[in-house]
């Protein structure tokens, strides 16, 4: 299959990338070593999709600074929604198929129990509100398409959460982290591998993809730290008021994995094994 990666440089699109044996691969971003695509220009997106000619378009790119979007909506808007529209309008020209990585933040997180993928979103963030207009875009114009949901993401060619946590405990920083937001963190490899299961079955909609259970940001932080050795680290669990920012965040924002169920994907492992893996490959990484 011939795919066209967005945000092939980032975090997902690093690990994506070297999983993708067997396909013609040409991975695009902004930063990096890869091939330069600014996602928000019109007729740059569109005479790519016209060389290239892909099969399937992997929408990995994106603004996902959170505040960054609450203070910078104009850039959020146009990045999040003009961009994939950008895609979205080009793949449904060339009749190909679309992949859109979106996200929890569709939701208000005010259900109290897990969201599925027929519950209706209610974004209460720009950046929330910025991925469900892509995700619109995406839906009403690629007739074959995913929209793949996931949460609280973390890998290891990119900043994340638990390796934010590793440095600062390392630095002998003391650590205050939010106790009262709930959801499922994902790893970017479990995520990755997800997709390629996926693109190889014509079973096209959307889909809840994250690592299974639930926690809160300071039991992540706990977790991580204690996998590491590191469980004497000064950390101290706040609530989200003692961590003032401009963004209002989903306070339960776990997604059911439903549509994964019904297509007869395996299950996702525990966001704890998950997490053991990214610790150990982090640290042999900082090693080496």
């Amino acid at each position: 299959m011939r795919l066209l990666i967005t945000g092939a440089a980032g975090m997902l699109g690093t690990d994506l990338c070297s999983m993708l044996e067997g396909h013609e691969v040409l991975g695009v971003d902004i930063t990096g070593d890869c091939d330069r695509l600014d996602i928000t220009d019109r007729a740059e997106v569109q005479r790519l999709m016209a060389a290239y000619q892909p099969d399937l378009v992997l929408h990995l790119a994106a603004f996902t600074n959170v505040d960054g979007c609450q203070t910078d909506p104009e850039t959020a808007w146009r990045v999040n929604a003009a961009g994939t529209w950008n895609l979205a309008s080009a793949s449904c020209d060339r009749d190909c198929g679309l992949l859109y990585i979106s996200t929890d933040f569709v939701f208000d997180g005010t259900k109290g129990s897990a969201y599925d993928e027929f519950d209706i979103p209610n974004p209460v963030s720009v950046y929330g509100r910025t991925k469900y207009a892509g995700e619109q875009f995406v839906r009403h114009l690629v007739r074959r398409h995913y929209i793949i949901r996931t949460a609280w993401l973390y890998g290891v060619h990119g900043k994340s959460f638990p390796g934010t946590m590793l440095r600062l405990a390392r630095e002998g920083r003391p650590l205050r982290v939010v106790g009262d937001q709930t959801g499922s963190p994902t790893y970017t490899r479990d995520l990755a591998e997800c997709i390629l299961r996926l693109i190889e079955m014509p079973l096209y909609g959307v889909y809840h993809v994250t690592n299974s259970g639930e926690c809160s940001w300071y039991d992540l932080a706990a977790a991580t730290l204690e996998l590491a050795g590191m469980g004497d680290a000064d950390l101290t669990r706040i609530t989200s008021e003692e961590w003032p920012t401009p963004t209002r965040r989903p306070e339960y924002s776990v997604l059911e994995h439903r549509a994964l169920k019904m297509a007869g994907l395996p299950p996702m492992r525990g966001w704890r094994d998950a997490l053991a893996d990214f610790v150990a490959e982090y640290r042999s990484a900082q090693t080496a």
